[in-house]
């Protein structure tokens, strides 16, 4: 721990002193500060210091990037300067006094989102395997044999087996895995009316039990749309108005708006009752009405907003300019991230899941990975033998293809400009390409190289053209924007941005 010592003290002076901040923590890789006043600090001192890989500010917070030994890093930091750190959450709500009405919505939107990411992604995961076993023809395990004889498709295409056509093994696993894919994406809402609860600082079983009733198997199931339309819906009937029984199994709008009223309601209810009898009657009454109001009013009104959001996003995506909608949203995917306005697709993203059963936006958002991982791994080429920077370029430029963009995007990008320019014309082009071809996913999945494993199965050649277009167009742009000196000398926040040698 001693050879973090020095620039542990170097780092305190260069934030602006003890003085200058009001909370400090640290993340997994990264050291994280609330200051009183953010100019205070010399970004350019600090990120000279050896010990650190980077720095930018994000959610009201300078966060400093350390790498895997921050935690060693963090109690050296501790024992020179005095100050006892604090909770990764008590940092994010003093951090949010430093930001806007938008930056604090993205942050509320990251927090309701950030615990449920995990399960998505292994759901998306589950689905893309689910996919290749039932899903994928292979022409080598024989054409499929219905009633006896041969099948063919209408146009005369024979249609061969899948891997559970073949194999008992495969067909048990493939069943198997339904188990969680259902629990991960149709009870959805449980997972968001907890998350709610959890950042409102409520109850969070009453959450839980909040989202169960929007999934119970008593109601319809959200996906029966046939039954729906044709009005063969079970309803409660309380004499002089009847209810629809209807659930609301992966709808992601529905669960928000009911999560924040039981919230808003258990806040309103602990004020005003007494505390000898408020175990009662506050669960009581918040719980209950906002059960009914969400199957009478949230839910449908919700429900309603989500199919509106949904269709307009398909809209773009599926419409006579879908190629600039393509464009457009993967050039700028990255600076989403960098504003943290990318917390906003994964409602969207699990809406479209909802409605279509397929997502066209997700893919671009790992082309967009890809491509800022292209345009740092062009940077740690060029500069392969500089030891210090390799250090910082290369693990940036893997973890970008694996579907985190922030040390790539904060510990080179930002910072010398052109390369993330390169990422975000190479993500740009692989959008197109993408929204052009239909190219879709099952649902979230890894993010990067990975992401091809939730790719439909009519997507899985587009969809590796697309990740050649963004792992190629990004790395050849870097040098050709220093080979012409494009963008080399700008400057980001003031700072000068150094030309990175050849």
């Amino acid at each position: 721990m001693s050879d973090f010592k020095q620039d542990a003290a170097h780092l305190l002076e260069l934030v602006g002193g003890k003085e200058n901040i009001q909370a400090v923590t640290h993340c997994a890789t990264r050291m994280r500060f609330v200051l009183v006043d953010p100019e205070n600090a010399d970004k350019n001192q600090i990120e000279a210091l050896e010990s650190v890989k980077g720095s930018f500010t994000q959610a009201g917070q300078f966060q400093v990037i350390i790498g895997n030994r921050v935690s060693d890093f963090f109690n050296e930091f501790q024992a020179i300067s005095g100050i006892e750190g604090t909770s990764k959450d008590n940092v994010k709500r003093v951090g949010k006094s430093n930001m806007n009405w938008l930056q604090q919505l993205m942050a509320n939107l990251a927090e309701i989102f950030s615990p449920l990411i995990p399960a998505i992604i292994i759901g998306g995961l589950i689905l893309g395997f689910r996919n290749v076993l039932e899903g994928v023809q292979i022409e080598a395990l024989g054409q499929a044999i219905v009633d006896g004889a041969p099948a063919f498709t209408n146009s005369g295409e024979p249609i061969y087996n899948t891997i559970v056509d073949v194999s008992p093994f495969w067909n048990g696993v493939n069943h198997f895995l339904w188990l969680p894919g259902e629990a991960i994406f149709h009870f959805l809402p449980v997972g968001i009316t907890w998350a709610v609860t959890r950042k409102m600082g409520t109850t969070q079983i009453l959450g839980i039990v909040l989202g169960i009733t929007l999934v119970s198997p008593q109601l319809l199931n959200a996906y029966g749309v046939e039954e729906i339309l044709a009005g063969d819906v079970q309803q409660w009937d309380f004499g002089f108005f009847q209810l629809d029984m209807i659930g609301y199994q992966a709808q992601v709008i529905p669960a928000m708006l009911a999560g924040f009223t039981l919230a808003y309601l258990e806040r309103f209810f602990r004020k005003i009752t007494p505390e000898a009898i408020s175990m009662i009657v506050v669960p009581f009454f918040a719980l209950v009405p906002t059960i009914f109001i969400a199957h009478a009013v949230i839910g449908p009104i919700g429900w309603q907003l989500g199919k509106w959001l949904a269709d307009g996003v398909q809209w773009g995506l599926s419409g006579s300019l879908n190629w600039l909608f393509g464009f457009i949203f993967g050039g700028l995917y990255a600076p989403f991230v960098v504003t943290g306005l990318h917390h906003m697709t994964n409602a969207i993203d699990l809406q479209l899941v909802a409605e279509y059963n397929q997502t066209i936006l997700w893919p671009m958002i790992a082309f967009s990975n890809i491509a800022q991982g292209s345009a740092v791994l062009a940077i740690w080429w060029k500069n392969r033998h500089d030891e210090k920077e390799s250090a910082v370029s290369l693990p940036a430029a893997i973890s970008a293809y694996l579907g985190v963009t922030e040390p790539a995007l904060f510990g080179i990008n930002i910072k010398y400009v052109y390369p993330l320019v390169a990422g975000m014309i190479g993500s740009a082009f692989a959008g197109m390409y993408s929204v052009a071809t239909s190219t879709a996913a099952y649902t979230i999945g890894v993010g990067g190289l990975p992401g091809i494993l939730s790719a439909t199965n009519s997507s899985y050649l587009n969809f590796g053209i697309a990740m050649a277009i963004a792992f190629f167009v990004p790395f050849v742009l870097v040098f050709i924007f220093e080979k012409y000196n494009v963008l080399t000398d700008q400057k980001l926040e003031g700072l000068p941005i150094p030309k990175l040698g050849s």
